[in-house]
Parts: C-alpha cells; structure tokens; sequence
C-alpha cells in the first residue's frame, strides 16, 4: 500500500479509499458530559435508515452514492462501474473484506474494471484502520453530526449530505498526514 500512496503523491495514479456505511435515527454517542444531578435524553428511534459508499482520495476528493435500500454485491457493482465510467486516468480502489466487496459477482467485473483503468486492491482482514474513509464516517457519526441532527429521517438526511458536500471545508475536513518512512 505504501508504494501505492507514493505513486498516487507523485501524481501517477488516483488512489480511492472505498466503503460504505449506514446512518440510521439511532445517534452514536460513545460518552457525554452534563452537570451533576442533570438528567439529559437523545431520542433513539428505528428507520431513517441512509447507506453511503463513498471513494476518498488522500486531498479529500470524495464521490459518494446513497440508497434507504440495504447494500449487496449488486449495489457495489452498480456504483463501482458508474465510479469506472468517469475515470480519466489509471485508478486504484482500496476496499475492506466485506462479503459484498468480495463476491463472485464483484470480481467478475475486475476485468471490464480494469479495461476502464480502475483496479481493486482489498486490504487484509480485520485492518479497517488502513481504510482512510473510515476516518470520514467516525467523524461523521462521532463529531460532526449533532444531536439535534436526528430528529427525524429528513432532518438527518439532510444533514449528512450537508457533511458530504462541504467535506474538505473548513467546518469538515481532516488532514491525512502520511509518513512513508516507515
């Protein structure tokens, strides 16, 4: 992978972390501080189910497709060939070992994908922290989404593509810094 962002920062190849993830009205919140003797409450519900699959370069380019649907290997097909269509130069695509990633279906098509200048590179299981778009939804779910950012499947919708336009914004944005010494 190491040689990969080399070329990709020298200018010789795009290089696009792949994933997607699900935004539903149940917030993530892993900790919160109220004063003492307070009592505060975030509304939980079921639905308002939005999957995202996004593909993220290193400067913060990102390409996303959506659906209230459930991700498959058709789906990823469907986004990835549309992701294929649009390349202008040679393109590799980082993504994890989902079961959806790593379909017969899916690698199928590396062929056609390959004929279009976009390659499939899986990383090794259970190394979700080599996938830097994983960094995009953790701060998505985590930080940047509020509370009042669920009130109801609109609202949070909404929101969330509010994020995914204005990422790389000064209001969004993360500074993947990358040491290639190691």
């Amino acid at each position: 992978m190491k040689t990969l962002i080399a070329l990709f920062l020298l200018g010789h190849i795009d290089l696009r972390f792949a994933d997607e993830t699900a935004f539903t009205l149940q917030p993530n919140v892993p900790y919160a501080w109220i004063r003492e003797g307070e009592q505060r409450g975030i509304p939980s519900r079921k639905g308002g189910n939005l999957n995202v699959f996004g593909l993220m370069n290193l400067q913060g380019e990102l390409t996303t497709y959506q659906t209230t649907q459930s991700v498959n290997s058709q789906t990823v097909i469907e986004w990835l060939s549309d992701y294929a269509s649009t390349l202008k130069r040679m393109t590799v695509v980082i993504v994890d070992n989902a079961p959806w990633h790593n379909s017969a279906a899916v690698e199928n098509k590396e062929a056609e994908w390959e004929e279009q200048n976009m390659f499939i590179f899986r990383l090794p299981t259970y190394s979700p922290h080599l996938n830097l778009i994983e960094t995009l939804w953790r701060k998505m779910k985590l930080e940047w989404l509020k509370p009042e950012d669920y009130q109801d499947k609109h609202t949070l919708h909404k929101a969330i593509n509010n994020i995914l336009i204005n990422f790389n914004s000064e209001e969004f944005d993360i500074d993947f810094s990358i040491d290639l010494s190691c």
